[in-house]
């Protein structure tokens, strides 16, 4: 069965780092374009990053654009989003996502 389980969250300072992890498992990770988005409270999905099968081609939102970097490592189908400089309305729940599911989600809290 399809599995997406992410891990890295939790509470972070503004200006700290911390890095994503997504592990996948029943479906062809090598071969899907991956996603990470995010919920802040109260407010509805929005996209953050995407990469390409092979890590070629990378995409980010505007508000993340030169603090988040999105990877991936197909011989372990994990993903990974490492975030710098987090600010307060960085603050959510992150999923990694293919084009047909999304894993349960990780916490991500920045507040002094």
């Amino acid at each position: 069965q399809v599995q997406l389980v992410e891990s890295g969250g939790g509470l972070v300072q503004p200006g700290g780092s911390l890095t994503l992890s997504c592990a996948a498992s029943g479906f062809a990770f090598s071969s899907s374009t991956m996603s990470w988005v995010r919920q802040a409270p109260g407010k509805g999905l929005e996209w953050v990053s995407d990469i390409s099968m092979y890590g070629g081609r990378r995409n980010y939102a505007d508000c993340v654009k030169g603090r988040f970097t999105i990877s991936r490592d197909n011989a372990k189908n994990t993903l990974y989003l490492q975030m710098n400089s987090l600010k307060p309305e960085d603050t959510a729940v992150y999923y990694c996502k293919s084009s047909m599911w999304r894993g349960q989600g990780t916490q991500v809290t920045v507040s002094s």
